[in-house]
């Protein structure tokens, strides 16, 4: 199985705090991994190194084998790897189908200057086969603003998919989502990700999300992997429930 996504000894601190101490991970192809730990241990940090939002102080960043480490977040995104973050960035005056064909434009090279050329009928057929993907053709047609926030999340990943990536990381999929609605958002994308085979990493603080969706589990604590494994196993072991991620 082809390795999508490696660290090696990633090092970084904020002052004298330590935001990822040494960390040595490899996330294998199809692959859907979740993040947990307490606030403070990394989790995010993690993240924004590998999409070169931040810089490691050491250690190295291997995408498919290729080194990326310090490359810039337009670079990274370039060679296939793709964020979506806890707030959605959506914009929210324009309609969905609309924020779809600039995602597209994006991954095409185009400024946002040139709106005419998101008019082409290729790009609209393909912003509505991922809206279909998502559930969300029904709202093609209207502003982001009127989603509500589970659409708002679907919508936010599927800009992210639509620029085809190999590796896709979200931070809190199911942040500001309802109870009601959790689990048909994750419903959603699970299937979405099982069906294209885009290997996924997510940070989330709802345990009986990881729980139910995430076929590995990372538990981040002062920026260290204090565990790795699959959830059933690790949400058994009551020192990591009590002492980690904060469950008794």
């Amino acid at each position: 199985m082809a390795v999508v996504l490696e660290t090696v000894g990633l090092t970084r601190y904020f002052g004298l705090v330590a935001a990822a101490d040494d960390v040595s991970v490899r996330i294998e192809a199809g692959a859907l991994v979740g993040i947990v730990g307490p606030n403070g241990a990394g989790k995010t940090t993690f993240l924004n190194l590998i999409t070169g939002y931040v810089k490691p102080e050491k250690g190295r960043i291997l995408h498919l084998g290729r080194d990326i480490t310090g490359l810039s977040p337009r670079v990274v995104t370039a060679l296939g790897i793709a964020r979506s973050f806890q707030i959605p960035q959506l914009y929210t005056s324009l309609s969905v189908r609309e924020n779809l064909l600039i995602a597209l434009s994006i991954r095409a090279g185009y400024s946002l200057d040139f709106w005419n050329p998101l008019r082409r009928d290729v790009w609209i057929a393909e912003a509505l086969d991922i809206l279909d993907q998502f559930g969300l053709r029904e709202y093609a047609g209207r502003p982001v603003a009127e989603l509500p926030e589970g659409g708002r999340k679907l919508l936010d990943i599927a800009l992210s998919f639509a620029l085809k990536p190999r590796l896709l990381l979200m931070d809190e999929p199911t942040s500001g989502v309802s109870m009601k609605d959790k689990f048909a958002v994750m419903d959603t994308l699970v299937g979405v990700l099982r069906r294209t085979g885009v290997t996924t990493v997510f940070v989330e603080h709802d345990m009986e999300v990881v729980y139910r969706y995430a076929g590995r589990v990372l538990v981040f604590s002062g920026g260290r992997i204090a565990a790795d494994g699959d959830p059933q196993t690790l949400f058994a072991d009551p020192h990591i429930r009590r002492a980690v991620i904060g469950l008794e």
